[in-house]
């Protein structure tokens, strides 16, 4: 792999791994050892002209020691090798003041990744990265304005940033543990802001992101977002009521991530969870399907192992409506007595499905809107919040009215309640369009007899 600023160097490497020999010099039983490296440049645009420039180097080094049935976690910028050792030193004497907790330990090394030795095993370093100038960047970003084109239709800001970047990481154990993870992000995003028919300042925003430039899809975001803000123009009360509701593929990661963090083991040990005991339990429709998908080539959010240097592997986590993954690292493991997994889903993927007893002619969003007659299209959550333990819910949404399958108008501000169990054995529909440029993958989404006030 062509070495790249911003990456890891040898010697950062090799310090690394000169760290554990440190610790284990000093006392430690155990260690780990996580070395993180970033570099970000960011351009800034505000109504086609430069406005700011960015430049954000990071580093650091985390260290976890297991010392006398003990465990403490550190971390430093500081890499100097002197330094290090000193700052081992004290960390090392830190832990052993600690409480014995005999749950604590590495991974067992049959469960951790053997593959990501160089780092790009799964294709995210994009070469290109190398060959960003100053010039380039700016070019790129002046480039993406559309200011002069709606100039005279009511913009009155336009503010974009386009941002590259480059994130290296190396987990090293003293249990053989070697493994490191390595990938490029290019990002564009725009806010246009315009003024809405009775005075009022309406905003929109876009976004586009990949692992690749050649993949990063800049033109057409000021021009989407210019059409979600004046979508917007005249909003209308809605009586409170249930209605089918339809949620695009921006915003409904919101409503699928509570499911997820409820099946992390942490949430379970506390009892904190509404998906206690659910494991191998059918509890959505059959026509409900999430995946986890961490290896995919190329793909924005892949990764080949968690923060424990565990294999990450591709799992159903709900399998036509049936629960058949828990989150449980090795600590929790041992606490809760049941067998790990990984420590988090990595890239859940929800897919395409339907109620057989509807007609769907095409699983993206007009298809779905059609499927699902009338009812309210909510294109985005303004806070709220969601009860962990029972999975009760209240967000605020703002959206459309949509009547035979067409939008009519924008819905002043309203709020949906319920249970998250209820809201999805009431999903109708998920779609295929979800945006490869997130790290989950969630698409469209249809549910019927969901709650809204005014």
């Amino acid at each position: 792999m062509e070495d790249m600023t911003g990456m890891l160097t040898p010697k950062e490497r090799d310090l690394a791994c000169e760290a554990l020999d440190i610790a284990l010099s000093l006392g430690a039983d155990k260690a780990r050892v996580t070395l993180n490296k970033s570099l970000m440049d960011l351009y800034g645009t505000l109504d086609g002209e430069l406005d700011k420039v960015s430049h954000c180097l990071d580093r650091s080094l985390g260290v976890s020691l297991f010392v006398d049935g003990r465990f403490g976690t550190f971390s430093t910028n500081r890499l100097d090798r002197t330094q290090l050792r000193s700052f081992l030193k004290e960390s090392t004497e830190v832990v052993r003041m600690l409480a014995p907790d005999p749950c604590r330990d590495l991974p067992d090394p049959s469960r951790t990744e053997k593959g990501a030795t160089a780092g790009d095993e799964l294709g995210l370093v994009d070469p290109e990265y190398s060959r960003m100038t100053p010039d380039r960047r700016l070019s790129l970003a002046l480039e993406a304005s559309v200011t002069g084109k709606y100039r005279s239709e009511g913009l009155i800001s336009e503010e974009g940033e386009l941002s590259d970047s480059v994130f290296d990481t190396m987990i090293v154990d003293t249990n053989g543990l070697n493994c490191r993870h390595t990938e490029t992000s290019f990002e564009y995003g725009v806010e246009m802001t315009v003024l809405g028919t009775e005075g009022e300042k309406i905003s929109g925003y876009w976004w586009d992101a990949a692992p690749r430039l050649d993949d990063l899809k800049i033109k057409g975001c000021g021009d989407i977002a210019f059409r979600r803000a004046t979508a917007r123009f005249n909003p209308r009360t809605v009586p409170s009521g249930r209605y089918s509701m339809v949620v695009d593929n921006e915003c409904s990661t919101k409503l699928v991530t509570p499911l997820l963090n409820a099946l992390g083991a942490y949430s379970l040990q506390q009892k904190n969870s509404f998906m206690m005991d659910s494991l191998d339990k059918k509890l959505f429709p059959d026509w409900m399907t999430i995946e986890d998908r961490p290896r995919s080539v190329g793909e924005t959010g892949g990764r080949l192992f968690d923060s424990e240097g565990v294999a990450a592997l591709q799992v159903p986590v709900i399998e036509r409506g049936v629960v058949k993954e828990y989150f449980v690292n090795t600590y929790m493991a041992a606490k809760m007595g049941i067998a790990p997994t990984v420590e988090d889903v990595t890239r859940p993927a929800l897919l395409p499905g339907h109620d057989p007893s509807s007609q769907l002619k095409s699983y993206d969003m007009e298809g779905i809107l059609e499927m699902m007659g009338d009812g309210i299209l909510v294109t985005g959550f303004n806070g709220g919040n969601s009860n962990t333990a029972t999975g009760d819910f209240s967000f605020g949404v703002e959206g459309f009215l949509f009547k035979d399958g067409k939008i009519v108008h924008p819905v002043r501000e309203m709020l949906v309640t319920g249970n998250l169990l209820t809201l999805w054995n009431n999903l109708a529909a998920s779609g295929d369009d979800y945006r490869l440029c997130k790290s989950k993958l969630i698409p469209t989404l249809a549910f019927r007899n969901v709650d809204f006030s005014a």
